[in-house]
C-alpha cells in the first residue's frame, strides 16, 4: 500500500519533469486555417501569410500557443520554418515565407498541439489546401462568434440575433404604393372652367330660386296705428 502511494504522487512530478504529458493525449488538439494566399507563388519572392490556430479548430486556446508558425518541408528532407507573429485579433499570426523551388509539405506549428497539416505548396505553382477534418464544417456552423469582430477566421460568418426581413421574390407586376396624400381636382370643363365651380354656381343658383319661391316669410306686424280700431264694433250696448 505504501509502495502504491508513494508511486501515485511520484507520476505527476514525473510528467512535469518531462514536459507534461503529449496534448493529444488527453484529446486536445488544434487546426490552423490560412487566410486566403496568393493565388500562385514564386521561387525567391516574399509572401506574408495570415493564419489562425484554433483548439479544437472553433476556438482561441487560452494558454500560451508557444512556439507558433509554419514549417515546410520537401520531399528531399529540406525543413523551412517561419516563425508566427501576433496580430490584433485573438489566435490570429502572420508569417512571411520566401521558399525554393519544389513541392512542399506545409504545417501548421500550434505551441502545445501537434503540428496540422494545411496542405501542400507547389513552387513555381499554388498551395492546395486540405480538407477540413470530417465534422469540423458542423462544429464552426455551432460555434460561438463572440471571439471576433469583422476580422475572424475564414469560414466563420458573423451571427446574427435578430432574423434578417424575407426579401420578396422578385414580381413583373407594377409595385402599387399607397399613400395619404389628397386626391386631385376634377378636370375642368370643355369651357376651361373646372367643374367644381360650375358645380356651387348651380347650387347657389337654386338657393337662390328656392328663396325667392318657396322659402316661407315672416310676416311683418303692421304698425298698431294701421290696424282698424274694432273696439266699438265689438261693443253691445243695452240700454236702460
Amino acid at each position: 500500500m505504501k509502495r502504491l502511494l508513494t508511486l501515485l504522487i511520484a507520476t505527476p512530478v514525473l510528467l512535469l519533469a518531462l514536459g507534461g504529458a503529449p496534448a493529444g493525449a488527453s484529446g486536445a488538439w488544434a487546426v490552423t486555417y490560412l487566410d486566403p494566399v496568393p493565388p500562385r507563388f514564386e521561387s525567391g519572392t516574399s509572401y506574408t501569410l495570415g493564419f489562425w490556430v484554433l483548439q479544437h479548430g472553433t476556438h482561441p486556446f487560452e494558454g500560451s500557443m508557444n512556439p507558433v508558425g509554419l514549417r515546410l518541408t520537401r520531399a528531399d528532407g529540406k525543413t523551412l520554418e517561419f516563425k508566427g507573429i501576433g496580430l490584433a485579433e485573438a489566435a490570429h499570426y502572420s508569417a512571411s515565407v520566401v521558399v525554393p523551388k519544389g513541392v512542399w509539405r506545409v504545417e501548421g506549428i500550434q505551441g502545445p498541439f501537434q503540428p496540422y497539416a494545411v496542405g501542400t505548396l507547389t513552387v513555381p505553382g499554388a498551395l492546395r489546401i486540405n480538407p477540413l477534418p470530417p465534422g469540423q464544417a458542423d462544429m464552426i456552423a455551432q460555434t460561438e462568434q463572440r471571439y471576433w469582430g469583422d476580422v475572424r477566421p475564414p469560414g466563420f460568418e458573423p451571427g446574427t440575433t435578430t432574423p434578417a426581413a424575407p426579401i420578396p421574390a422578385a414580381s413583373s407586376a407594377p409595385v402599387v404604393t399607397v399613400t395619404s396624400s389628397p386626391p386631385p381636382p376634377a378636370p375642368a370643363s370643355d369651357g376651361g372652367v373646372p367643374a367644381y365651380t360650375l358645380l356651387l354656381a348651380a347650387a347657389g343658383g337654386a338657393v337662390a330660386t328656392w328663396a325667392v319661391l318657396g322659402l316661407p316669410t315672416a310676416r311683418r306686424r303692421r304698425p298698431a296705428e294701421d290696424e282698424p280700431d274694432r273696439t266699438q264694433e265689438d261693443t253691445i250696448v243695452i240700454s236702460g
